[in-house]
């Protein structure tokens, strides 16, 4: 968990819209991800990754998307 007072900003939804559609991840899941995240104040792509949502090659992905985006 990251202590701060300074919460960060939640997904975007074309992030989400990757997830769901290129990923394949679940509706459940991202839901999961995106509660955890949000409590956690933690990026998506971490919590995903941390709660075993994701392999490390769809994490990368993830990544390398939201750099071009």
């Amino acid at each position: 968990m990251v202590n701060t007072n300074h919460p960060i900003s939640p997904p975007s939804s074309e992030l989400c819209k990757f997830i769901s559609e290129n990923i394949g991840l679940s509706e459940t899941a991202l839901k999961l991800g995106l509660k955890k995240a949000s409590l956690e104040n933690s990026p998506l792509p971490i919590i995903l990754y941390s709660y075993g949502l994701i392999n490390l090659k769809q994490y990368q992905t993830i990544i390398i998307w939201q750099r071009s985006n």
